[in-house]
């Protein structure tokens, strides 16, 4: 029988601001099918697992399964033969799933045109991709990104996750997309306010997370504890690099992640997002934020929430300085709060429904 609803992702390999809205989606429609070209149990968030999951064949290739960039290639024509019959099909997409066809509906939510597209010095920065990655950048990227337009334009709905990302939507796609801000998790209860350490970092670690610009900074603020929350190819390389007051605590489940937004006085975000959720995160336990003055971020903080750098002046010195006057300052908890509570599950689905007609 045709579902009213099904749902779209472009992997299920990792635990991302990406993967938790589509964690949001499967909890506010439980009985729509989630179909990803890949999916690991195991390296995503674990509600995915008691939720109806359809794969491709790449799912069977257990390299690429455990390490998604090898499927470059072939993502393109995986998706784009894929045909999935449903009255609305919801596609979570940042370069991929918004090829599937359909005959119903398709509504596509952009976290971002595929970065290693059109923001590939960003996204490939540093030797850690290797030279493959390179030059698969170099051979794909002119017929991947007229693939990639022909996909975007196919959808009958484009919807986007902040002001950035729908600029962007306009200029590369030629599409007006609407903007609906991603869900942001408040914790079940007050977590622990134990004190783990000053600073805090959640990233995956990637190079255009730019982690690498915080542990800059942390080497000049010996007197300042840094923890580093999350785990990806640049783990040795900035554990080998960092000083000896920061500390990395790799991948956590969400009960310590709150424990560790709670036990920090600071988080400071660096990457270049199109939205970037854990500012908010932070947020809702009433942790301020310092952070780049780009993206996202320009949407979801304000001088009650954090501190912004500017974008041209981002810089090892200019982080500590302001990374200073954030653990300096009487932090008022109740406006953190009410920041996040803008940015609920519940007012996300709610958006997301009046959009997909459920």
């Amino acid at each position: 029988m045709r579902p009213p609803l099904a749902l779209v992702h472009d992997y299920l390999t990792q635990r991302g601001g990406a993967e938790r809205v589509v964690a949001t989606w499967c909890a506010g429609w439980p009985s729509a099918p989630l179909f990803t070209s890949m999916f690991d149990p195991g390296s995503t968030f674990p509600e995915f697992s008691a939720h109806p999951v359809e794969v491709t064949w790449l799912n069977r290739v257990g390299p690429i399964r455990r390490h998604h960039r090898l499927a470059l290639p072939v993502l393109a024509p995986t998706f784009a033969h894929w045909h999935i019959d449903a009255d609305v099909v919801l596609a979570s997409s940042s370069g991929w799933a918004h090829a599937v066809r359909t005959n119903g509906r398709l509504v596509v939510y952009c976290h971002a045109p595929a970065r290693w597209l059109y923001q590939h010095e960003r996204y490939l920065r540093s030797g850690s991709f290797g030279a493959k990655a390179r030059l698969a950048q170099q051979v794909l990227s002119p017929a991947l990104r007229r693939w990639d337009q022909r996909a975007a334009r196919r959808a009958d709905t484009y919807v986007v996750n902040s002001t950035l990302t729908r600029d962007l939507v306009r200029d590369i796609y030629g599409i007006d997309a609407e903007i609906v801000a991603p869900p942001v998790r408040v914790p079940d209860s007050a977590p622990s306010t134990t004190p783990l350490g000053d600073v805090l970092v959640v990233a995956r670690l990637l190079p255009y997370k730019n982690v690498d610009v915080a542990l800059a900074a942390a080497a000049t603020m010996p007197e300042v504890s840094f923890r580093v929350v999350g785990d990806g190819p640049l783990f040795e390389e900035l554990r080998a690099t960092a000083s000896s007051n920061v500390t990395f605590v790799g991948t956590v489940d969400d009960a310590q992640l709150w424990r560790e937004y709670a036990g920090c006085r600071v988080h400071v975000a660096l990457s270049h997002e199109d939205f970037g959720i854990t500012p908010l995160e932070a947020a809702a336990v009433g942790r301020p934020t310092v952070a780049r003055a780009y993206g996202g971020f320009l949407d979801t903080i304000n001088p009650d929430t954090g501190i912004l750098i500017d974008e041209n002046s981002v810089s090892p010195a200019t982080v500590a300085d302001a990374l200073r006057v954030a653990l300096d300052r009487e932090w008022d908890a109740s406006r953190l709060r009410a920041q996040a509570a803008k940015f609920t599950p519940r007012a996300h689905l709610e958006h997301m429904g009046r959009v997909v007609g459920r």
